[in-house]
């Protein structure tokens, strides 16, 4: 499922923005401001942020700094609608930058603008030497289907989505399980593991020691 960050400090809007990509299947996460949204992004992976620029404690321009060498797409939702603040922002590397108050279903239009450009909505991934059908949920390997269960199916998609990224394992486990990690568990490992034999990535999804897992494969 796409996971998308929410960096916006009055809940009004945040929580009307949450519960409209919600409706539209996308996972949202919130942070009201910009020191929790750094903490939040240290051990989370998301395929889209949504950033404000008046935040309290760090401003949307200066989180932007941080979140760049991630390479995750980012909208600007602000009051701020000079040009300058415009150009600002898009020369920052956002995707858009969208003024309020803004139609919700304009911002949906944006948002899936920006995921189709990243191939966040392909409904047919390739890579590895797999085809796998985010519709149908199928994983092929030369025609052939293989059969995985649901959290092998995530697990999959997660890697394949963030190629060449090393994912933690306390990521890897909050996304896949929706809870915090329990310390000590193995249970991303195992599964890790079972995946790799059961579509022939011993090859390609790596270990990273002290880290968790990166997947060696180009899309």
């Amino acid at each position: 499922m796409i996971q998308i960050l929410i960096v916006e400090d009055e809940k009004p809007i945040s929580n009307l923005i949450r519960l409209s990509l919600k409706k539209a299947g996308y996972a949202c996460c919130c942070a009201y401001d910009g020191a929790e949204a750094a903490d939040i992004l240290e051990s989370r992976r998301f395929d889209l942020i949504l950033l404000d620029i008046m935040l309290p404690e760090i401003d949307g321009f200066s989180l932007m700094e941080y979140i760049r060498p991630m390479e995750i797409p980012v909208i600007f939702l602000t009051a701020r609608n000079s040009v300058a603040d415009r150009v600002k922002g898009l020369d920052m590397g956002a995707e858009d930058y969208i003024v309020k108050p803004f139609e919700i279903m304009e911002l949906l239009a944006r948002v899936n603008v920006v995921l189709r450009r990243y191939h966040k909505t392909d409904t047919e991934l390739r890579i590895g030497g797999l085809v796998i059908d985010t519709q149908a949920m199928l994983v092929y390997r030369d025609g052939e289907a293989i059969p995985l269960t649901p959290k092998e199916y995530e697990l999959l998609l997660l890697f394949a989505r963030n190629p060449g990224i090393a994912l933690y394992r306390e990521t890897i486990y909050e996304r896949i399980w929706n809870e915090d990690f329990p310390y000590g568990s193995k249970t991303v490992d195992l599964h890790v593991q079972r995946l790799r034999k059961k579509i022939g990535w011993e090859d390609l999804l790596h270990a990273v020691p002290k880290v968790g897992y990166r997947l060696e494969a180009e899309r």
